[in-house]
């Protein structure tokens, strides 16, 4: 697991032993962050389950001006906060499971990275606890991996859909009035 491009390419990350965990494939990462280019620089960017922080990172790497990580399970966010040394990069990190994280969470994000455990089908409720909180960007995005397809719930729109295999990355916009 590396970063793919901006001002740590190539930077190796630290990441997970053993098969409990799966982080987003380079590949897939590639694919996702071509895509979200243009929205990269100086953008806020919630890494909602962050794992190893490797999306945030990676956002940071290639112009975010902040990133907040979130992730309910001790482990994940030390391998996450030996990542932000590592690469002598600044966030904020919370040990909170998602649905508190989004109730304490302020101000509005321009991208939010959502990317639980597969087996966690969560993607209605934390939609509409980011509608309901106002925490996305007019133009911002929810990017949402999962292994299944995700359906927009009311008030959101399917901007975009995107299968690797098995996995598939829906891009969430709110739906205009």
């Amino acid at each position: 697991m590396r970063i793919i491009a901006g001002r740590h390419r190539g930077r190796v990350l630290a990441q997970f032993r053993g098969e409990a965990v799966r982080p987003t494939s380079d590949r897939v990462k590639e694919s996702l962050f071509q895509i979200l280019s243009a929205r990269l620089y100086g953008a806020r960017v919630l890494d909602l389950f962050c794992g190893s922080g490797a999306l945030g990172l990676e956002s940071l790497s290639r112009g975010a001006r902040e990133a907040v990580f979130n992730d309910a399970s001790r482990e994940s966010l030390a391998i996450c906060k030996k990542n932000l040394a590592a690469l002598n990069e600044r966030g904020t990190v919370y040990e909170l499971d998602f649905r508190t994280c989004l109730a304490r969470a302020e101000g509005e994000f321009d991208i939010i990275f959502c990317d639980p455990p597969y087996a966690m089908d969560v993607a209605g409720e934390a939609l509409l606890l980011i509608a309901q909180r106002a925490l996305l960007a007019p133009d911002g995005v929810v990017v949402w991996e999962s292994e299944r397809q995700e359906e927009a719930p009311e008030g959101w729109e399917l901007a975009d859909r995107r299968s690797y295999g098995r996995t598939k990355i829906a891009f969430f916009i709110r739906s205009k009035p």
